[in-house]
């Protein structure tokens, strides 16, 4: 069998702290799981990265992993079991049954291939975490709310062994999510093992896209298209938010590209995200000769030249 740096598949340093290496399980979870990557060898990557994560999340099977590391073995060795090892965690609290999933090296040293198998009872294990992508439009985001979605479910049967099952769950969306964040359901992920609690579910938040607003972290920006007298003279404007309309100030003298704040008018939280307006001037089409003539006066009354100070 081979020897697997699990340190090395989760790209942390072996004196990393648990919570370094759950974020790093998380990201490289997000990052090759089936349903979202498209490398060709995503799942087998999900699994070796769940693996890792499985040795390591338990201080006491980390304990027993780093003594057999200590030997000085690399990823991809030919692994042979010391004949004086003893086991730093007996059993590793998994049946024989329960690791199909797993690698022979995982199996050996958390199964009881060489630490015995002296544990009495039945062996538990909680279940592993799962991930999925969750769709929220803005307004859900701003607002908070519910959705009822549908995933694929790992179950344990009465045969013993673990199936995929359909079932709906109501998730409540919390008030300023943003994209990328997660939700945590408890319980909700696989199945335990030997009666362990089932792990939890974590859904990642992807804002859909909105007609008229983009969203920057926290911040909303809004392209808002004006006129060239409201632009050039000043404007009292309605303008549209996440929470309602609003009026707002045009200053004299605006031009295209001048963003006004609207301050915590973005999505909500302990720092509450600001709506940026970015104006844009739109100019009306001379479409008869009243109107032609009426920028012809207008052309000579400015003597103006927006290009003025752009010679080479």
């Amino acid at each position: 069998m081979k020897f697997k740096d699990y340190y090395k598949v989760l790209g942390v340093e072996s004196g990393a702290s648990q919570d370094e290496i759950k974020r790093a399980y998380r990201k490289l979870a997000r990052k090759y799981h089936p349903d979202v990557s498209k490398e060709a060898d995503a799942e087998e990557r999900f699994k070796e990265v769940g693996e890792a994560y499985e040795a390591l999340k338990d201080p006491d099977k980390r304990k027993a992993y780093d003594q057999v590391r200590q030997g000085g073995w690399q990823q991809g060795d030919e692994f042979r079991p010391p004949p004086d090892w003893q086991g730093g965690f007996q059993g590793g609290g998994f049946n024989p049954e329960d690791l199909a999933g797993f690698s022979d090296f995982f199996s050996s040293l958390f199964g009881g291939g060489f630490g015995g198998g002296r544990s009495r009872g039945p062996r538990q294990a909680p279940g592993r975490d799962s991930h999925a992508r969750i769709e929220v439009d803005l307004e859900t985001a701003f607002k908070g709310g519910a959705r009822r979605i549908s995933l694929a479910r790992a179950v344990v049967g009465a045969d013993g062994h673990v199936h995929q099952r359909p079932q709906d769950l109501e998730v409540r969306i919390p008030a300023g999510v943003s994209d990328g964040q997660q939700i945590r359901l408890r319980g909700q992920g696989e199945p335990g093992f030997g009666g362990g609690p089932a792990g939890d579910l974590y859904l990642e938040v992807a804002l859909k896209p909105h007609r008229l607003f983009e969203v920057h972290g926290r911040d909303i920006h809004l392209q808002l298209p004006i006129a060239p007298w409201e632009a050039a003279l000043g404007a009292k404007i309605t303008v549209p938010t996440l929470a309602g309309k609003v009026t707002m100030n045009i200053p004299p003298g605006s031009s295209s590209g001048k963003r006004l704040r609207l301050k915590g008018r973005g999505l909500p939280g302990k720092s509450p995200g600001d709506q940026y307006v970015i104006l844009k001037v739109v100019v009306p089409p001379a479409d008869d000769e009243r109107q032609v003539e009426l920028y012809r006066e207008l052309e000579r009354a400015q003597n103006f030249d927006p290009r003025a100070g752009m010679e080479v």
